[in-house]
């Protein structure tokens, strides 16, 4: 069967005979996780990322975004990562790439990520990202590669697939795991990726010793659940063919006003939450909710005299003024990016600093020299030092 793999020149059949390949990967790496775990006991560390590939929208804000922040101020030990070497697996125009990374990191804070309480880091600024990616990529196989979701979903679209885009999900796992994370904010679609740090983990501690914690999801059902304006039955995204689909965190009100008043909806006058038979109207009383962290219930019964013009009008009013004052902080930190470009470079030498007490030990316990291992370890520290004193 590798033989026919190897020499196969349709895609699609090639990765019809890895899919029969699954069961005997699954087979021979349950062995591994059905071990019987050390009994340690991690600090609880809280990771996650997002690219840096345009302006932050509302979905992403609601999604993920305000649920880092009650995390942050909740006193967790939180590590956000601007994953730009995720956003090679498209590659990208150096200027806009640069740019995009500032936004990205202006809007965060914008949003209440505060670097006080919060590790917030450019993360091809830590190197030690892509070499535990090797390490990891040695570690796991392309049948289970290619069942990941995102690369099933993309490839589809692509008549030429890079490679990046099917070997991510293993920088993913050694973004988690370089900082030994217990726990990563995930939405309910992205269980499988999860699943694959959660593999190697328990492969790598089976296989060396105990390094890692098994990463745990925190499942955030708010992600996902905004849909596009104009496709109420898809993702918000940035990547929609309609214009009028998305609301950006940045976008001026008369835009929103203009947007959620041309949003789809139907010929029902009443407000009522159905997300099957009632996609566009449901998914407006699930941005108010979300807002205003009120129940659908509770937004469906204030607003039960309105029929569906007007509660549009309502709807956003409410996202106005909820935005007003994460742009208008954006606005700011934008036009000061010496100081976002700061924050930045303070928390990776904050990352790197974990990063590069936690790789030694990695690379000790899969056979690298340790002597060599300790060598590099000083090396690091020297130059962080000579970085801090400039």
């Amino acid at each position: 069967m590798l033989s026919t793999i190897k020499n196969c020149k349709n895609i699609s059949r090639c990765f019809s005979e890895l899919n029969k390949l699954k069961k005997i990967d699954n087979q021979k790496y349950r062995l591994y996780s059905n071990k019987k775990k050390a009994a340690v006991v991690y600090p609880r560390r809280v990771f996650s990322g997002i690219q840096p590939t345009g302006t932050i929208h509302l979905g992403n804000y609601l999604g993920a975004i305000k649920e880092w922040v009650r995390l942050q101020n909740s006193n967790d030990d939180v590590i956000w990562s601007i994953v730009d070497m995720h956003a090679m697996t498209v590659p990208p125009e150096p200027k806009q790439l640069r740019e995009n990374i500032v936004k990205v990191a202006a809007t965060l804070l914008a949003c209440g990520i505060d670097p006080a309480k919060s590790i917030l880091f450019q993360q091809s600024t830590v190197p030690m990202h892509a070499e535990l990616a090797w390490i990891f990529g040695c570690m796991t196989t392309m049948p289970r590669l290619a069942q990941q979701p995102q690369f099933k979903e993309k490839s589809e679209k692509l008549k030429d697939i890079p490679l990046g885009l099917f070997t991510y999900p293993v920088l993913q796992t050694a973004d988690i795991l370089l900082y030994k994370a217990t726990h990563v904010p995930v939405g309910e679609d992205q269980i499988q990726h999860l699943q694959l740090a959660q593999h190697i983990s328990q492969f790598f501690n089976v296989k060396y010793g105990e390094t890692f914690p098994t990463p745990e999801p925190l499942i955030n059902k708010s992600s996902g659940r905004i849909k596009s304006l104009r496709e109420p039955t898809k993702k918000m995204s940035k990547s929609s063919e309609y214009k009028k689909s998305c609301i950006y965190l940045t976008d001026p009100p008369e835009t929103v006003y203009q947007y959620i008043k041309k949003s789809v909806t139907d010929f029902t006058s009443e407000v009522t939450y159905d997300p099957d038979e009632r996609p566009g109207v449901s998914n407006l009383i699930t941005i108010h909710s979300l807002l205003l962290d009120k129940t659908v219930q509770e937004i469906c019964q204030e607003s039960k005299q309105l029929n569906t013009g007007q509660y549009k009008l309502l709807v956003a009013d409410v996202v106005v003024e909820k935005l007003k004052p994460i742009r208008d902080e954006y606005l700011k930190l934008i036009n000061d990016t010496g100081y976002v470009l700061d924050i930045l470079k303070d928390g990776s030498l904050k990352a790197h600093n974990i990063a590069s007490n936690n790789l030694p030990d990695i690379k000790n316990k899969i056979g690298f020299s340790g002597d060599v291992v300790i060598q590099e370890s000083q090396i690091i520290n020297q130059n962080k030092k000579k970085i801090e004193s400039t």
